[in-house]
């Protein structure tokens, strides 16, 4: 008998985000960035009676006016399910993708949070309750390990996650078998 390839992904979804409330916060951020270096730079008007030297100024542009709606736009969540486990990766901070194999895993659920009092907001974040990646809602898949860890993976589809999560423990369970 063939064995399945395990390294194709069974599942997968693709978060980005998503708050009005971000995206108004990071388009003002990056406005004001934008005109504060556009108007000693460009206007040669310097902006108060001590302005920032020109190297700053551009430096806090590129990272303001420039990385940061760059990282919100680009910025993604994605959660594979494959053969071998449940995989991770959020992009820009991750090179490649974590993988929580299935034999390390105790408990798996789908669970409402409040992203802001449990875990500080969207992002990769650490808290008390555990490890969280997020990036928008409030429903994902509770992980806990083995170890005693505690992941949580936000998801806009947290049951389809949580059946292929259970499809494929089963299915190992069955090879065993």
């Amino acid at each position: 008998m063939r064995r399945k390839d395990r390294t194709s992904p069974v599942h997968c979804e693709v978060q980005q985000f998503r708050q009005v409330w971000i995206w108004a916060v990071v388009a003002i951020c990056a406005g004001l960035m934008w005109f504060a270096s556009a108007t000693p730079l460009l206007l040669h008007r310097p902006l108060g009676d001590r302005p920032m030297p020109d190297a700053l100024l551009i430096v806090f542009w590129f990272v303001f006016g420039i990385d940061l709606p760059a990282l919100f736009l680009f910025g993604r969540l994605v959660a594979e399910v494959r053969g071998d486990g449940i995989y991770g990766r959020f992009v820009p901070f991750h090179r490649s993708f974590h993988r929580i194999a299935f034999s390390e895993l105790k408990r798996y659920e789908v669970r409402t949070y409040r992203p802001i009092i449990e875990y500080g907001g969207w992002g990769i974040r650490y808290s008390c309750s555990g490890k969280g990646y997020n990036v928008s809602g409030r429903r994902g898949q509770q992980l806990e390990l083995l170890n005693g860890k505690r992941l949580l993976i936000g998801s806009q589809q947290p049951e389809e996650l949580l059946r292929a999560i259970q499809a494929q423990v089963d299915e190992r369970h069955d090879e065993r078998a």
